[in-house]
């Protein structure tokens, strides 16, 4: 994997941009309260992270089937896409092992 210099990751536009945090809601979204999107709390949080990382999953994969059909020749955007994909898949799959561990271990404190 070759190291791009950083006027060429400018070249790459929006495919470039790293999606802020913020964009699941503030600590007031985790506490339980409604957002605007009808679903409040964790359980909202984790549903429209959930939606993203499919929506992500979703992109890469139609730049890829474009890509390989011929549809598109902006291989930079989606090398950015397919990576962006896999990055927010290993992401999820942390989270859930770190979420598991922690039950596994809040019910052998409970033994």
């Amino acid at each position: 994997m070759s190291v791009l210099p950083v006027g060429a990751v400018g070249a790459l536009g929006s495919a470039a941009a790293i999606t802020p945090v913020s964009s699941l809601g503030g600590a007031a979204d985790l506490t339980g309260t409604s957002s605007a999107s009808g679903q409040g709390g964790f359980g909202g949080a984790l549903a429209q992270a959930i939606s993203s990382l499919q929506q992500s999953q979703n992109t890469a994969s139609t730049q890829a089937t474009e890509l390989a059909t011929g549809q598109t020749t902006n291989e930079s955007t989606v090398v950015a896409d397919v990576e962006n994909a896999q990055l927010s898949m290993e992401l999820a799959s942390q989270i859930t092992s770190k979420a598991v561990a922690s039950i596994q271990t809040i019910f052998q404190t409970q033994e």
